[in-house]
């Protein structure tokens, strides 16, 4: 999962990002109302943590665009800020959630899966999919009862996939989820393929169904 983190305090915004990597989400960072509107434009994420007192203006912003341009979005509101007028506008406008600081890491990271599970999982632990079970708070796959391994980048394409079952997902936008803007400076995307090719041949093997449509000249479906 794809989180974009904006908090101007350096500290803080690296030791939110450090810790959630190590739980296994991808994070990217923002400092500023602009670069935060930057990146939202450019890109997707599953979730956003804003700050609100941002140097050049209001977080609130941010979560007024983004419920715009990419409604399906979690947002998480985290601030200084304990007043009940600044939570009621955050939440109207928008965000799923408010945590005040200072807070525990466990804490935000609950939150986040909470959040998650009722945005891509209709709020169930696990994700069962034809013959495919995905657990995705410990990172497990499994086909009739028994762990399929696969690896890190393998678990987070099929979780891409099975989140945006039936839409065509494009070679670009699939590089840009698992890499980050790092795929921005990407000379080919022969590693998408490559990465595709193997989840693919590991699911067809186990389950018999090839889950992976090939759309001509645009990208990849999951079908199931």
């Amino acid at each position: 999962m794809k989180i974009l983190v904006i908090e101007d305090e350096l500290a803080l915004c690296e030791t939110i990002v450090s810790y959630l990597e190590e739980e296994g989400y991808r994070c990217e960072q923002a400092a500023t109302v602009e670069l935060g509107s930057e990146k939202v434009n450019l890109y997707e994420y599953d979730c956003m943590l804003v700050d609100i007192g941002l140097p050049d203006g209001s977080g609130l912003l941010l979560v007024k665009e983004l419920k715009k341009c990419h409604p399906e979005t979690g947002i998480i509101i985290i601030s200084a800020k304990n007043s009940l007028d600044d939570k009621i506008s955050g939440l109207d406008f928008g965000a799923d959630d408010y945590l005040t600081k200072p807070f525990h890491l466990p804490e935000l990271n609950s939150r986040i899966k909470s959040l998650l599970r009722r945005r891509k999982f209709e709020g169930k632990q696990e994700l069962v999919i034809d013959k495919i079970t995905i657990q995705p708070e410990n990172k497990q796959v499994l086909v009739g009862g028994e762990p399929l391994q696969l690896t890190r980048k393998e678990f987070d394409l099929l979780m891409f996939f099975v989140s945006n079952r039936g839409r065509v997902l494009t070679k670009e936008s699939i590089a840009e989820h698992l890499w980050g803007d790092f795929a921005d400076s990407a000379d080919s995307f022969d590693f998408v393929y490559s990465h595709i090719k193997n989840l693919r041949r590991k699911l067809l093997e186990r389950t018999g169904t090839d889950y992976f449509q090939n759309v001509y000249g645009t990208g990849y479906t999951f079908i199931a």
